[in-house]
């Protein structure tokens, strides 16, 4: 008998080892409590030392001197040459964070940082001021600050409308996750904005129930001084009561908390995002054959863990969710449904009752026209409202937890989203850079329906087939910059909806010469903080999204699952 001699591919061996290599970088970030942890690259925030430093000069400028001049001396050290700031020190300028940095540093420091406060002006004045800021939310936080300066007369700031406390379904759909927020700041405009009559009434009528939903989101997160373990969102509300002159023990909590959180060097975190980077680790090494790897063990330790069983009584969420921090953080679909994936994917029964409930809390906050929000059921908030990559996230988390195609909630999400879609094919996302990632995650989805064929499917591939770039990677639509993310999640996308694996090997081939030296991606600021004005980077969020879509490849161009092959 003769033996033939194959030669082995060379591509098919630098797929392993990106693979291999990718894993073993990846699982190093992972902390014995299951944590991917990426706080290194995430926390550092202009946004978070501005909240800070606003609220301590309201609430305890003499007792936080040091602070103050702490936080002032790092934005003045992180201002860009050109002038401005952007959420993430290093990055190119922002209008949103250089706005608020200067107007916050002409508040607590105006003789020592006279041509900081004066640089970042004119480079809004270059930007074309408040108003060429593409989004409404990012303008009214903005213009608070420039009425705490006075640069903006106190009638000119947007008023908060206290009244609406009085019917918690409005506010939650009118405010979603900035209630606690543009409650606080309503409480400080009731004694510094000019009123009528009328709105002084009605602000009288509303105080109570607005502190205490105000209240509700503190003591469900334990009272430690902190709203979202967020510095800017602390920042906002412990100034709005500061302001307002209410509830001392909540003003004094959030500047001990400011105290024992701030960097050495002067910075205030924007918050932890334990339960994000891990969900994108653990699934990224599930579908690269790592699914029965005993150190995920620990993570889904962790999912269950972290799952909370309390109502978020602010918002109106059910019990049964996850958040993207810990124990005691705000309800968000995205993390659910990307966990409960996680959690359906890897073996074992114990997260058998944490998948039933997690089902049962994304049913209860289905929007009525067949959407997912963040968390609030129905708002149309443009920055936590229907999103269809969210929607998609959470059709993806019933499918994988054994819900039928056919039920009822898929097929309303389905054609909502069918009915989203735009002109050209593409989808937007509200938590995700446009259009690329998004449009490749519903066509997933339809795929994963059985509606591969369809109308929406069909127009959203012819999309994402034209926005790839000559060398077969992809960025935000076909004249922008590659990046890791949006290369990914086309290739997987794709994949899933059937693609011959030949079609997106270009696209394979460029992340596997992407590596970073000794195995995983470099991060690009894919994520949006503010839609359409801050972003930031999640590095286990672009090692999980290429390890998915090779992982996604190789079990394509062999014909078979590789199991835990690694």
């Amino acid at each position: 008998m003769t033996t033939v001699q194959v030669d082995p591919d060379p591509f098919t061996d630098a797929l392993d080892e990106a693979i291999c290599e990718g894993a073993e970088a990846l699982f190093t970030a992972q902390r014995a409590d299951g944590v991917f942890d990426y706080s290194e690259d995430n926390l550092t925030s202009t946004l978070g030392t501005v909240g800070a430093l606003s609220a301590l000069h309201y609430a305890d400028p003499d007792g936080s001197a040091d602070l103050i001049a702490a936080g002032a001396g790092w934005l003045r050290r992180t201002q860009n040459a050109d002038g401005g700031w952007a959420m993430v020190p290093g990055l190119a300028s922002e209008a949103g964070p250089t706005a608020v940095s200067s107007a916050v540093l002409h508040l607590v420091d105006p003789g020592g940082s006279a041509d900081a406060v004066r640089d970042g002006q004119r480079w809004m004045s270059d930007f074309g001021g408040l108003d060429a800021i593409p989004h409404p939310e990012v303008v009214s936080w903005c213009r608070q600050y420039y009425g705490f300066v006075g640069w903006l007369a106190a009638e000119e700031m947007r008023r908060f409308p206290l009244e609406v406390a009085l019917w918690p379904g409005l506010y939650r759909r009118l405010f979603d996750l900035r209630i606690p927020m543009a409650f606080a700041l309503g409480l400080a405009q009731a004694r510094h904005k000019p009123l009528t009559r009328f709105q002084q009434v009605l602000a009288r009528l509303g105080e109570p129930n607005a502190l205490k939903a105000i209240r509700q989101v503190y003591e469900h997160e334990g009272s430690t001084g902190a709203w979202c373990e967020n510095a800017w969102v602390t920042g906002l509300v412990c100034t709005g009561l500061a302001r307002a002159e209410l509830a001392p023990d909540m003003v004094e909590a959030a500047v001990g908390w400011f105290r024992r959180t701030m960097h050495p060097d002067g910075w205030w975190q924007t918050g932890p995002l334990d339960a994000a980077w891990t969900m994108y680790a653990a699934r990224g090494l599930s579908e690269a054959g790592y699914a029965e790897d005993p150190r995920l063990a620990a993570s889904v330790d962790l999912f269950v863990r972290l799952q909370q069983h309390r109502p978020f009584l602010a918002f109106g969420c059910p019990p049964g969710y996850w958040g993207w921090a810990g124990t005691e953080g705000w309800p968000s679909t995205l993390e659910t449904g990307e966990i409960l994936s996680v959690l359906c994917r890897l073996p074992g029964a114990k997260q058998a009752p944490a998948i039933e409930r997690g089902v049962d809390w994304l049913t209860r906050v289905q929007d009525t026209r067949g959407s997912w929000g963040l968390c609030v059921r129905n708002t149309k908030v443009a920055n936590s409202g229907p999103c269809p990559m969210t929607t998609v996230q959470a059709v993806d988390a019933l499918l994988d937890a054994g819900v039928p195609a056919d039920d009822r909630r898929v097929r309303r999400a389905l054609k909502w989203l069918a009915g989203v879609q735009l002109p050209d094919g593409a989808f937007e996302s509200v938590w995700y850079r446009h259009h690329t990632m998004a449009t490749a995650a519903v066509l997933e989805t339809f795929a994963r329906a059985g509606s591969a064929d369809g109308e929406t499917a069909r127009r959203a591939k012819t999309w994402l087939t034209r926005a790839r770039r000559p060398d077969g990677s992809w960025g935000d639509g076909h004249d922008a910059p590659a990046t890791v993310e949006e290369t990914g999640w086309a290739i997987s996308g794709l994949l899933a909806a059937g693609a011959d694996p030949a079609d997106v090997r270009p696209g394979v081939a460029w992340l596997l010469e992407h590596r970073a030296p000794g195995g995983g991606w470099p991060a690009e600021s894919v994520h949006e903080y503010v839609r359409f004005v801050s972003r930031y980077s999640n590095p286990a969020f672009t090692q999980g999204m290429a390890l998915r879509a090779l992982g996604r490849y190789r079990r394509a161009a062999r014909g078979s699952d590789v199991g835990t092959e690694h």
